[in-house]
């Protein structure tokens, strides 16, 4: 039989082993309860705290979706092709073109408002209220269901076209909606619900609307939530939630972020048991103590080490989360983690505006090229492969002398560059063979890690602008002379009159008198023009059609011409059906028309020959033709004749150059009636310019 184990209570070991394990116990106790409620604190600070985060992070969301509503309502609004199709009244392709857009943008709605406040063409999601009548669309806006298909909108007005014109607005809009609250929970990591009036209209929160109406919240009075507004737990389907509301710029609108504390009242417990767990197992394994504790102190060391190490790699896909029954090596785990969130969304925000960027610089339409120190080509945008005719392969990394090379000019491209801030034009050779005026400006490049200077250019074509402006010198120049050879007739004719009234017999003061009324023809004429020209510009150009009588225009038409048509030797030859119709016109309108006509045919003709002046009843139309024996019109050029500034016919002595404003006249009054105008080669030489107007039938109707 064995001797009893003798233990001596005066040992060391027993007594150290004794002390530490009381030690233990009294610590354990008297930390225990201090740090499971501190757990408890520190648990429920975090969630309130990723509450507010999040909130935070919503208002920056809400911030970010109206800055990008804004740039994409100014970018619409800057496209040439709005103010061209609005001018051109073509609604069909400017709803095409519009739906193009919504689509390329992502955007919920577009809308297309005139200067009146009207709305001209809308695509996306139907909103019925007029939008275009609001004090001020830009902003957060909610609407009844009588009003739009959603409650909450998002919107951007932007003016279109520059100030020169006023062609009106672009409205775009963003509809909050589910789908809006739940690309925000992708964004917070929270459960978001839009409020209008109490009333919840959008979430992401699961179950229906009419749980999450029903949800029950209760106040929180916390110090830990304090920085929050309204902050309230929220009971939903058996899951707590924490929440806040994030009142928003509209009437009555609020956004309600909540987190799903269920998993994270778990942990809590969880962590509280481990916590007592370890209590028991510090008190039963307290001889070990001090060895173990170094194990336990050293391993989430090293792999906190670790894993700061792979955040320092670039390593952000691996979740950081250590269990350590240390508190503050849990606090570095935790913050390291979030540090780790945090970069992770920052780099993956960063990633998103990049391909923004990337997007918004193919929709510019000017070209931007950036140069190095060398005059080397680093960038080249969409816009500069469009302008240039050189796509980005071929320019990349080659010198900007090399690859432009001015027209008609033996300086480089470089020389030619302006200074920052200022702007010069140049024109290039570019590989399709054209040769286009490009106006260029430039901004320096400082990068913060390098001493040298690159330069930025940004390219824009203006040949079109050049040459509307040579046309407008031309246009000037010609209505200068238009002016002054009437003018000068007129004070001569004038003059002779003051100076030998008395002296002339009838003969000589009626071809005097003739000469005045042909200059005040002429000049009436010209103005008349002039005005037409201009309302057509503006966009006033109206017509006021009523009942009149074919005959008497023409008889007016004609009488006024007779004297340039006497002045020429030339005859008048008139062909008129027996029963002459009525016409539904502007009567003032067209004997401009059949002025403008009957000049050009007498400006044209030679002396002594025959123009012809007929009209015809085709169905409900009737067709007055103006033919002459002029030079005649190139086939192929007939249509570009009623374009304005544009001339045809000899140079002869009486056949001047004129403003090119006649023809394009008589197309718009036409085209306004509702009818038709062209010209044609007439058989033995000379042209027949015609054009159609509604006739009345013997009931008074069209």
């Amino acid at each position: 039989m064995k001797p009893p184990i003798h233990v001596d209570r005066h040992s060391l070991i027993l007594q150290m082993v004794l002390s530490f394990m009381a030690l233990a116990l009294l610590t354990a106790v008297a930390v225990g309860i201090p740090a499971i409620l501190l757990i408890r604190r520190q648990v429920e600070s975090e969630a309130w705290a990723q509450v507010d985060q999040g909130q935070q992070t919503a208002q920056v969301f809400y911030t970010a979706q109206q800055r990008a509503i804004n740039d994409l309502a100014r970018l619409t609004s800057q496209r040439p092709s709005i103010p061209l199709l609005l001018s051109q009244g073509q609604e069909e392709p400017l709803a095409d073109y519009l739906e193009t857009l919504q689509e390329e943008t992502e955007l919920d709605l577009l809308i297309i408002c005139d200067s009146d406040q009207n709305p001209v063409s809308q695509t996306g999601t139907a909103v019925f209220a007029n939008l275009c009548r609001l004090p001020d669309p830009t902003g957060l806006h909610t609407f009844s269901p009588e009003e739009a298909t959603a409650p909450v909108w998002m919107l951007a007005a932007h003016p279109i076209g520059d100030e020169t014109a006023d062609w009106g607005t672009v409205i775009a809009g963003t509809a909050l909606d589910d789908d809006f609250v739940h690309q925000m929970t992708a964004q917070t990591g929270l459960q978001h619900t839009l409020f209008v009036n109490e009333l919840p209209v959008a979430s992401s929160l699961p179950g229906s609307a009419a749980a999450r109406h029903a949800a029950i919240r209760q106040p929180v009075h916390t110090a830990v939530a304090q920085n929050l507004t309204s902050p309230a737990t929220l009971l939903l389907n058996g899951r707590p939630y924490n929440s806040s509301r994030l009142p928003l710029d509209a009437p009555g609108l609020a956004d309600e972020a909540a987190l799903d504390v269920a998993d994270i009242a778990a942990t809590e417990r969880r962590l509280t048991w481990t916590l007592a767990g370890s209590v028991l197992l510090v008190t039963l394994i307290g001889s070990a103590l001090s060895v173990g504790m170094a194990r336990r102190i050293g391993r989430p060391l090293t792999d906190l080490t670790r894993a700061a190490t792979a955040i320092q790699k670039g390593e952000l896909d691996t979740s950081l989360s250590i269990s350590s029954p240390i508190s503050e090596l849990t606090q570095v785990s935790q913050a390291l983690e979030s540090a780790r969130i945090e970069l992770r969304r920052a780099l993956l925000e960063l990633q998103a505006e990049k391909a923004w960027t990337e997007r918004l610089l193919e929709a510019i339409t000017e070209g931007i090229v950036v140069l190095d120190e060398d005059g080397r080509i680093t960038f080249f945008s969409p816009g500069a492969e469009r302008i240039t005719g050189y796509n980005q392969d071929e320019a990349l990394n080659q010198e900007a002398d090399t690859l432009f090379q001015l027209v008609d000019s033996g300086e480089s491209f470089s020389r030619s560059i302006p200074l920052p801030g200022q702007q010069g034009k140049i024109r290039l050779n570019t590989p399709d063979g054209r040769h286009p005026i490009m106006a260029v400006t430039s901004a320096r490049l400082s990068p913060p890690a390098a001493g040298k200077s690159g330069l930025v250019l940004v390219l824009r074509d203006v040949s079109d602008a050049e040459m509307v402006h040579q046309l407008l010198g031309s246009f000037l120049a010609n209505i200068t002379h238009e002016f002054r050879t009437p003018l000068s007739a007129l004070a001569a004719s004038t003059e002779l009159l003051l100076d030998q009234a008395p002296d002339l017999n009838q003969a000589e003061m009626q071809e005097l008198l003739n000469a005045l009324y042909l200059g005040i023809v002429s000049l009436q004429t010209l103005i008349d023009n002039l005005l037409e020209s201009a309302s057509l510009e503006a966009g006033r150009f109206r017509v006021y059609p009523r009942p009149a009588d074919l005959g008497q225009i023409i008889a007016e038409a004609t009488h006024m011409m007779r004297p340039l048509q006497d002045k020429y030797g030339q005859r008048l030859v008139i062909q008129l059906p027996a029963a002459i119709p009525q016409v539904q016109a502007d009567a003032r309108r067209t004997v401009q028309v059949l002025v403008n006509l009957l000049s050009n045919a007498i400006k044209y003709s030679p002396d002594d020959t025959e123009i012809s002046l007929s009209a015809e009843l085709e169905n409900s139309w009737a067709r007055v033709s103006v033919a002459d024996r002029g030079p005649g019109v190139p086939t192929g050029q007939q249509a570009a004749l009623f374009e304005r500034f544009v001339h045809y016919g000899a140079e002869e002595s009486k056949s001047r150059q004129g403003v090119g404003l006649g023809l394009p006249v008589v197309k718009a009054i036409i085209e306004a009636h509702g009818g038709q105008v062209g010209v044609d080669n007439r058989p033995g030489g000379g042209s027949v310019f015609w054009f159609t107007l509604p006739t009345i039938n013997e009931q008074g109707t069209k």
